[in-house]
């Protein structure tokens, strides 16, 4: 095995965590003596930057720390800037103080082989993941943490660090896997062994899907929260696709447009019935989609999970009991589709509304409320954009902020 894991003593559970609201600014461990002023006259680059599980926050990694931001309404929350260097991974956990850091940066004395688990309200690191390779991407759940290699894919138990698994991959430089995150039903979607292929891993089901989703290489790749639904874009970037991560079938197709294009970020409304992408094209495109989440509001979806918990405990459930492919699906079902068998072959459907913005720089898009998206740059700023439901069209821009005034690389 290539990776070493070190533990300190008062590893917490994420369940009995503090929120990022109130960080505990003392310094300890490795880390330098944070320094709190407000400055951005100075020559700090931003790295990267990443939406939290719930796309109500997201971290900027940058070559003197990190910084974490609301989304709504916009505030800083708090910031790290260390004098021993940046971090070119920063991964939340919803709203807590903890964070996934990976060190980034030419002048980072964080290595970029080794993963630190940082609790912000102790100040400290309570647990480290050293690999003989750069780590591409971590990923976090209150019960897990993966770590994705160029080749290979680690999940652990948070609790105790343990290593539960270990998936091979085709090369993956962009670090490509996302999780499931209702805490019920852990589901992971990666690349897998042959190019355009998604390995869907249903662990409570001990199940494995391959999707072969394209032709070309996975680019970009997104579940819904329950693990349910997944949506890709290959390095072509002209359509995206929805699958059911159940039993592998394609649901809908969407095309951004006719030229290669490279997807930054795909993204999914809660209620399923939106999809948004980020391209280098410049442009936010807006796809409606016809999968439906059996209502709207929380029960609903506490049925939803409840309904995968259960195929979980029980593998041998059918699991046409979950996906149903008529509107009229009983309440306990998770997911209803549009009358009708759709044909083997079906034209994608081209963008409802769309939002431009630079080219060349890379955007991540997430959903906000009430038909709102919240974008964010790598050349520092956020947008908050509304778009009408109805009529589509160019979206109305309702916010613009410049977070961190940086003259930093494209993404």
């Amino acid at each position: 095995m290539s990776s070493t894991v070190s533990t300190s003593r008062g590893l917490l559970p994420p369940a009995r965590i503090g929120t990022c609201e109130t960080p505990n600014a003392g310094p300890s461990g490795s880390f330098s003596q944070p320094e709190l002023e407000f400055n951005d006259t100075d020559d700090t680059e931003l790295l990267s930057v990443s939406w939290n599980q719930d796309y109500g926050c997201f971290a900027a990694g940058t070559s003197r720390g990190f910084r974490i931001y609301n989304c709504d309404p916009f505030k800083e929350t708090f910031r790290r800037d260390l004098k021993s260097g940046g971090f070119i991974i920063v991964e939340m956990l919803f709203r807590c103080n903890i964070l996934a850091l990976v060190g980034g940066g030419a002048n980072s004395q964080y290595p970029p082989n080794k993963v630190m688990i940082w609790d912000d309200h102790q100040s400290r690191c309570i647990g480290e993941f050293a690999f003989r390779s750069e780590v591409r991407a971590v990923k976090l759940r209150r019960d897990r943490i993966v770590v994705v290699l160029e080749h290979k894919i680690y999940v652990y138990n948070f609790m105790d660090l343990k290593l539960l698994h270990q998936i091979e991959t085709l090369a993956n430089p962009r670090g490509l896997c996302c999780l499931s995150h209702h805490s019920n039903a852990f589901v992971l979607a990666c690349p897998g062994l042959q190019r355009g292929q998604v390995r869907i891993e249903h662990f409570g089901l001990n199940m494995t899907k391959l999707i072969q989703a394209h032709d070309s290489q996975i680019a970009c790749l997104t579940l819904t929260m329950d693990g349910l639904l997944l949506a890709t874009a290959s390095t072509k970037g002209t359509l995206i696709r929805l699958f059911n991560t159940m039993d592998g079938s394609r649901l809908q197709e969407v095309r951004r447009g006719g030229n290669r294009a490279e997807i930054y970020s795909i993204a999914l409304s809660p209620n399923v019935q939106w999809l948004a992408a980020s391209s280098d094209k410049g442009t936010v495109h807006i796809f409606s989609l016809r999968v439906r989440v059996v209502g709207e509001d929380s029960s609903a979806q506490s049925n939803a999970a409840q309904g995968l918990a259960m195929l979980q405990q029980n593998s041998s459930t059918a699991l046409d009991a979950l996906i149903s492919p008529n509107t009229g699906a009983n309440p306990g079902s998770s997911l209803s589709f549009m009358r009708g068998v759709l044909p083997k072959y079906f034209s994608s459907e081209w963008s409802f509304a769309q939002f431009h913005l630079p080219e060349d720089t890379q955007f991540i898009s997430a959903f906000g409320s009430q038909n709102t998206v919240v974008i964010v740059g790598m050349n520092g700023s956020f947008y908050r954009c509304s778009f009408d439901p109805v009529h589509g069209g160019e979206m109305l821009q309702q916010e613009y902020v410049r977070f961190l005034k940086t003259e930093s690389r494209p993404g």
